[in-house]
């Protein structure tokens, strides 16, 4: 069945190397577009080099398109996704929140939900720490944070990724570890519930 026009649609914005991130935001946009009324935008950023010289194609070998500020000011709502770097997000996804300060100047994201998700190499490699400095930033543009409740029943059992911050996932060091069923699960639930809650708030 066709969808509306009229739904409004929600960023899902992603930085991936392996593809384990990028295999996450499908299935919380899918999740997502299981809600009446909602659209997932797929968008990515660019990688960061040292090299000053050095850029990316202006369009992405693969994966989604990259994000523009526009596509933050425009949807309602946001799932925000990042592999663990040290504990923290990518450098690439924190280069790009560096550059929104347009947005929080004239308070464009205040009162909009945010959730978010990471992948990590190991089971405990940083994930609730990196879910929880990729807070931050959202915060500080006054936007509304929705993790993952108990009432999740895989949050209770999984063997593997999954916190109330948010979903993750444990990729392996090699980063080839399928996405298990609890995991995937958890991916769905977080984009029906950031989907119904910015929905009731673009009333």
């Amino acid at each position: 069945m066709a969808r509306m026009i009229t739904d409004k649609e929600i960023l899902v914005l992603y930085y991936s190397q392996q593809g384990a991130t990028r295999q996450m935001a499908q299935l919380i946009a899918r999740g997502i577009e299981q809600v009446e009324g909602a659209r997932a935008r797929l968008r990515t950023v660019p990688k960061v080099s040292a090299v000053c010289e050095a850029t990316e194609p202006a369009i992405p070998d693969e994966g989604a398109p990259y994000v523009e500020l526009r596509d933050l000011e425009e949807c309602i709502g946001l799932a925000l996704g990042s592999p663990t770097r040290f504990g923290n997000m990518a450098g690439a996804m924190k280069y790009f929140l560096d550059g929104t300060g347009g947005l929080w100047m004239k308070h464009a994201l205040a009162g909009k939900p945010a959730t978010l998700f990471t992948s990590t190499g190991s089971m405990h490699g940083g994930q609730e720490s990196t879910l929880l400095t990729m807070m931050l930033p959202l915060l500080h543009h006054g936007m509304l944070i929705a993790g993952l409740p108990y009432s999740e029943p895989e949050l209770g059992t999984t063997q593997s990724g999954g916190t109330p911050y948010g979903a993750s996932h444990v990729a392996g060091l090699a980063g080839n570890q399928p996405i298990t069923d609890a995991e995937k699960k958890l991916c769905l639930a977080q984009g029906r519930r950031l989907a119904q809650t910015a929905l009731k708030l673009a009333q």
